[in-house]
């Protein structure tokens, strides 16, 4: 009998073991599969840009290190401390340096501005950047690149950029200068899921301003809209340079790609409203819409309201607009949203006489590529297969880039724009103040 049970606990124990190495081969084997098709993409990827912008697409060794005293552990790619770090971004955004000014002169009053928020997705970048040395006329552009993270290795690919004048800034209220302080995590501050009433006895530093959802303050979601305010305020308020600029500021993303004709048809959209559209007062390259045909939409342009969701993406307004939104700052800096596109929806609606009304390009000239964000997170956020579909989309729509006219369809919405119940995430009157102080800057 003894016998018996041996001989049973032996064969279990053999079947376990073939079944653990039939698991482990196979997962070899997935992995493998995975990387030979990710080597694939990313030669496809390059075999679709010149070879001339490759330098922009390949990584330099990163010289890496911790920001001493971060409370997230956050690693940056940089050897310089906090207050090294505050001290250089103090420097830049005083200095306005203009990189290839001498190669491409001075700006023009009706140039085009393009100005990126920036993170630290630096593949992305990478790849936007690539585009954009693709654009036609870009040479006759000024691109800005807004910083919320000190990074050596961004610093060096922007620094590199040889097609147009450059600048950077960089919003010195970030988590990575502050990060044990406010706009920072705060070690005294009220933790995310506590009740009022607890973080009341517990006098936590921002205890009576919850947000509409009973929920505190996280600071890696207030940074995106503060930052946003700052850049819009700083390149039309601030800036020497832009200070009788009269033409149109294009707002892009990290993770953002551009046709080769977004300049162009951007110009096309600006003279149309002129003459056939006076009150759109917001351009949006980019779409949202899941199919679309390039033959049938290329030179296709609709007139709508704006609205946050749908006509976020590369949208271009000129000063006046902005002295608008500008001058409904309250409205935009006590709204409980976190999300600065929904912020400005709330301004449309309740302080401006006239909501804004946008001008939508039906074929796309600007492109989401990222895979992950502050919402979404992906097992692999290197990813570039959206980036590979992009440049086939693009180029089988090649003929039908560069259109000499634009056809307008105004659209009515099939139903009324619901008043919006704010995301929450922005209760916390820090948050208000610092936004409102940016204003008065």
């Amino acid at each position: 009998m003894r016998r018996k049970s041996n001989m049973w606990i032996r064969s279990g124990v053999a079947v376990f073991v073939v079944f653990f190495v039939w698991l482990q081969l196979n997962f070899l084997s997935y992995s493998g599969s995975a990387d030979t098709a990710d080597l694939n993409e990313s030669a496809t990827i390059f075999s679709m840009v010149p070879s001339v912008l490759h330098k922009f697409l390949t990584p330099r060794p990163r010289n890496v290190s911790n920001i001493n005293g971060s409370a997230t552990n956050a690693t940056y790619r940089t050897s310089l401390n906090i207050t090294e770090i505050k001290k250089f971004i103090a420097q830049c955004n005083l200095q306005q340096t203009i990189y290839n000014e001498d190669l491409f002169g001075p700006l023009q009053n009706d140039s085009v501005i393009i100005i990126v928020q920036v993170h630290d997705r630096i593949t992305y970048l990478r790849h936007l950047i690539v585009s954009l040395a693709q654009a036609q006329d870009i040479s006759q552009a000024l691109l800005i690149f807004s910083h919320d993270i000190f990074d050596e290795e961004i610093n060096s690919l922007v620094q590199s950029i040889d097609f147009c004048k450059v600048m950077q800034v960089f919003y010195p209220f970030s988590i990575q200068t502050h990060p044990n302080e406010f706009p920072g995590e705060d070690p005294n501050d009220c933790s995310r899921n506590l009740k009022r009433d607890e973080a009341l006895v517990q006098k936590c530093n921002n205890a009576p301003y919850p947000d509409l959802y009973g929920h505190y303050r996280e600071a890696k979601f207030t940074q995106t809209k503060h930052h946003w305010w700052w850049k819009a305020n700083r390149v039309f308020n601030q800036l020497e340079v832009t200070r009788n600029h009269t033409g149109l500021v294009v707002f892009l993303e990290e993770d953002h790609f551009v046709a080769q004709d977004f300049i162009h048809v951007l110009k096309l959209m600006d003279n149309t409203c002129k003459t056939s559209c006076p009150q759109c007062n917001i351009l949006s390259l980019g779409t949202y819409l899941k199919t679309f045909s390039y033959y049938a939409d290329s030179k296709k342009v609709e007139i709508t309201p704006w609205i946050s969701s749908k006509h976020n993406m590369g949208m271009a307004f000129n000063r006046t607009t902005w002295n608008l939104i500008r001058n409904c700052s309250e409205f935009f800096c006590k709204y409980d949203d976190y999300n600065w596109d929904w912020s400005l929806q709330h301004v449309s609606q309740y302080c401006l006489k006239q909501r804004l009304h946008a001008m939508v390009i039906r074929g796309p000239r600007v492109f989401h590529i990222g895979e992950c964000g502050v919402h979404h997170k992906k097992n692999n956020c290197e990813s570039t297969g959206v980036i590979s579909k992009v440049q086939k989309v693009l180029k089988s729509a090649k003929n039908h880039l560069f259109p000499s006219y634009l056809t307008l369809t105004y659209v009515t919405p099939l139903k009324k724009t619901k008043i919006r119940k704010g995301n929450g995430g922005w209760g916390d009157r820090r948050d208000h103040m610092l936004c409102i102080g940016m204003t008065a800057r």
